[in-house]
């Protein structure tokens, strides 16, 4: 049997357009973005300083099982605004820039 030949490379999703990829509006995938990527730089800062989910919890002020969630990257209750304030607990200046949709 012949193979068939690939004619066109896939299409790699990135952040930026994962979640339209998936079938979200440009809304909901803006809203999706920005979350995704205050919880991106969150997680780094866990990483780099090496919290415990203890130490998680402690310093966000967070009962334990919102820090299973958070640090297991369920969003689905959690609002932009909230991993902002977790970001600006940990010394981070959060900057939003806005500019006109592709």
């Amino acid at each position: 049997m012949a193979k068939k030949a690939i004619t066109k490379a896939p299409r790699v999703s990135t952040v930026e357009t994962l979640f339209e990829d998936i079938g979200f509006s440009a809304e909901e995938a803006a809203v999706l973005r920005l979350k995704t990527t205050l919880h991106i730089e969150l997680m780094k800062i866990i990483r780099k300083r090496k919290l415990s989910p203890k130490g998680v919890g402690e310093l966000l002020g967070m009962k334990q099982p919102n820090v299973s969630k958070l640090l297991g990257g369920n969003l689905d209750r959690t609002s932009s605004d909230r991993l902002t304030r977790y970001l600006s607990v940990l010394g981070q200046e959060v900057r939003v820039e806005v500019g006109k949709a592709p």
